[in-house]
């Protein structure tokens, strides 16, 4: 087998090997939507995390997040890893159902919650588009948008005391923003092949997404809610 036929096929491996971790990627990110939805529904109509507000909130949130995120990247090369991934997300949309409680008490709650949806896709579609023709590496950028997100990691907590509306808004924007950045970066690089792991992968344009939505439904919230 000569130099350039052994290239040509290890460039296809390569190219498949890509596109079954896009591929993967894309069906575990739809499905995750499922127990997200179901979380947050049943979040809405219990109440159940209407007590789980100030620190309570707070350290139950980033308890059973990061706790989440430690054990999924544990087992991400087994099918633990999905089952871990799809109860994070059901518990992400338990502890969005806060948030979705508030927007729906408003007159225009569907609508709120229907355009921070459209606004989520689309953010995405364009995100996934541009991630085929930049060709610059962007894993420098990545390290700036993790000191970005300690920084509203910080910023979330102080408001938790805080309270104010208007320090949310500017939060809410940031977080717009920073993830936003981040969908790019990761996306490129399950593109370009950096990233070979479904899971991983899936995790990471999850938390991206979900913190999109959120900051556009607080941010919908807080300027376009309208009282019956």
């Amino acid at each position: 087998m000569s130099f350039d036929t052994t290239l040509r096929h290890d460039t296809l491996v390569a190219q498949g090997a890509r596109h079954r971790v896009l591929r993967n990627t894309y069906w575990l990110l739809a499905l995750s939507m499922v127990p997200t939805v179901l979380g947050a529904w049943i979040g809405v109509a219990t109440g159940f995390t209407a007590a789980l507000s100030g620190v309570v909130g707070l350290v139950v949130f980033l308890a059973g997040a990061f706790g989440f995120m430690f054990a999924i990247e544990r087992f991400k090369h087994s099918g633990v890893g999905v089952a871990l991934l799809l109860g994070f997300t059901f518990f992400m949309g338990l502890m969005l159902s806060r948030l979705l409680a508030v927007v729906l008490g408003f007159a225009n709650g569907a609508q709120l919650v229907m355009t921070a949806f459209g606004g989520t896709a689309a953010v995405f579609l364009v995100m996934a588009n541009l991630s085929t023709v930049i060709k610059r590496d962007l894993d420098g950028l990545a390290k700036w948008l993790f000191f970005g997100t300690i920084v509203l990691l910080i910023g979330g907590i102080v408001n938790v005391f805080v309270g104010s509306s208007a320090f949310m808004a500017a939060l809410s924007v940031m977080a717009i923003g920073i993830f936003s950045a981040f969908l790019l970066v990761d996306l490129k690089r399950i593109v370009d092949g950096g990233e070979t792991n479904y899971i991983s992968a899936t995790l990471a344009l999850y938390l991206s997404l979900f913190n999109i939505f959120q900051s556009l439904l607080a941010l919908l919230g807080i300027f376009g809610g309208e009282r019956e």
